[in-house]
């Protein structure tokens, strides 16, 4: 499938996706802080969540609480649907929820709706599912939703004990992909996290991407005090 771009200006066009090193690690948090200070350079921006397993029945159907947040943020503003394409109730591995559905992820509605956004938003920020590896479906996964859009990626690091195993071979996985990886972000989402500098020091020498931020235990995070932790990569790589 060939997915429409608007034309790139290498100066101006900012294009990412964040994965972490498992659930619940910060990805929507980075999400929300690279897409706030994408808006503070002045760029229209689009914020996609392609799919959410865990969500709320409501008149408007599914709604997941992740894909609002980044909806509200985006600029200027997109349907609930452009952001999130597949929604799913129980807050499980994704592709187990497509089969209780009754559906099958489909990576080419994926690039469809992810064109949609390309062509009309300047930055676009696509925040993956649970971990590098999730399986989307029967033969794909999060990775190769990622090679499909064509997107370098931001690696979100959940700093908590095991973090520095769990890094490091998503490190090597994400390498091993082909994909570039632009840079890694350590969200504290162990306060009381023993030798937590220690970790991000043992990762910053064994990770060849830059540290672009260090988000500390927020008990009300909010786009603008979290892009404040963080700084975009200097150079937005093409794709």
């Amino acid at each position: 499938m060939t997915i429409k771009r608007h034309p790139r200006n290498r100066d101006t066009d900012m294009r990412y996706f964040i994965t972490g090193t498992d659930t619940d690690c910060g990805k929507t948090l980075v999400t929300l802080g690279f897409m706030q200070l994408c808006r503070e350079r002045g760029l229209s921006t689009a914020g996609m969540k392609p799919v959410a397993a865990g969500a709320l029945r409501t008149r408007e159907g599914l709604l997941n609480s992740d894909a609002l947040a980044i909806q509200e943020q985006c600029e200027p503003p997109l349907s609930y649907r452009a952001v999130n394409p597949y929604c799913f109730e129980p807050a499980v591995a994704p592709h187990l929820a497509a089969a209780q559905a009754d559906t099958t992820i489909d990576l080419d509605i994926l690039a469809q709706a992810y064109g949609e956004l390309a062509s009309s938003h300047q930055a676009v920020v696509v925040e993956g599912v649970g971990g590098w590896k999730v399986p989307l479906n029967d033969t794909e996964d999060s990775a190769d939703l990622c090679r499909r859009l064509d997107l370098p990626v931001v690696l979100v690091v959940g700093l908590r004990l095991g973090c520095i195993n769990h890094s490091l071979l998503t490190v090597e996985s994400i390498q091993a992909s082909g994909v570039p990886l632009l840079g890694w972000v350590a969200n504290h989402i162990d306060a009381n996290m023993a030798l937590a500098e220690d970790n991000i020091q043992t990762l910053k020498r064994r990770i060849r991407a830059p540290l672009l931020g260090r988000i500390p235990r927020l008990d009300n995070p909010r786009a603008d005090t979290v892009s404040t932790y963080l700084s975009l990569p200097a150079v937005a790589t093409e794709c």
